[in-house]
């Protein structure tokens, strides 16, 4: 189940008036504090904020137990079925193509997993409840997104160029209760898609993450290269 808990502009943003009656599908939460919810190993609880940027309405959704971000620009006011369907193409596709990139999908068994995956997406749910850190930590997404899209000049074209900044700032160092140290969300949540979605167990689970990092040091090394190769054309 996906429970999406929405802060007051994301409430307004999901809600309309219809013959003078707000029409709105945020309703109340079993509990004031997401971490008091009734234990349910199926859910996955995301925070939704909601601002303008250029005119044109941005959505953050950032999931509360690994701190994974995805921002929707010019999102259509009050299109719950649209924004879920955005939603949960964008995940798929981001998670896909960062287990691609780093040669985590040989775990994977593609149809079981997408399954799973659809089946927890097929149920939703809008409560009215924030999240003190995950809270902080959109606003500080939302503050670096104004500052990219003034100095591009727009906001990101397609899905492809926002996927590139989920990418950016999931790939951020992040700090949060529970975690005892530092942590990417990327890696957090695709360690949560292998143990959840693709079913693997922890010495699996363990052999991704090792995997993971490295091709993280492949890469970095290969940067380098690059760097040290065209600084004498500079």
């Amino acid at each position: 189940m996906l429970i999406f808990n929405c802060t007051e502009a994301a409430s307004n943003f999901f809600s309309r008036v219809h013959k003078g009656k707000k029409i709105s599908p945020v309703g109340k939460p079993p509990s004031p504090i997401i971490e008091d919810d009734a234990p349910d190993a199926s859910a996955e609880q995301w925070l939704v904020h909601a601002i303008t940027v250029q005119r044109k309405h941005v959505l953050f959704v950032i999931h509360v137990q690994t701190r994974y971000c995805m921002i929707f620009a010019n999102a259509k006011k009050a299109d719950v079925e649209g924004f879920v369907d955005r939603f949960a193409e964008r995940w798929i596709n981001g998670l896909v193509r960062h287990a691609g990139q780093h040669d985590i999908l040989q775990w994977v068994d593609d149809e079981p997993m997408m399954e799973r995956f659809l089946e927890s997406c097929r149920e939703q749910v809008f409560y009215k409840r924030g999240h003190r850190g995950a809270q902080k930590h959109l606003n500080e997404i939302s503050w670096v997104f104004e500052d990219c899209a003034a100095e591009w000049g727009t906001l990101p074209p397609d899905e492809f160029a926002a996927g590139r900044f989920d990418s950016d700032m999931n790939d951020t160092l992040r700090g949060s209760k529970g975690h005892k140290d530092y942590y990417h969300p990327d890696e957090e949540m695709i360690v949560h898609w292998l143990r959840r979605y693709a079913g693997l167990d922890e010495s699996r689970i363990q052999a991704a993450r090792e995997r993971r990092m490295e091709v993280k040091r492949e890469i970095w090394a290969l940067e380098d290269r690059l760097r040290q190769a065209l600084e004498p054309l500079q």
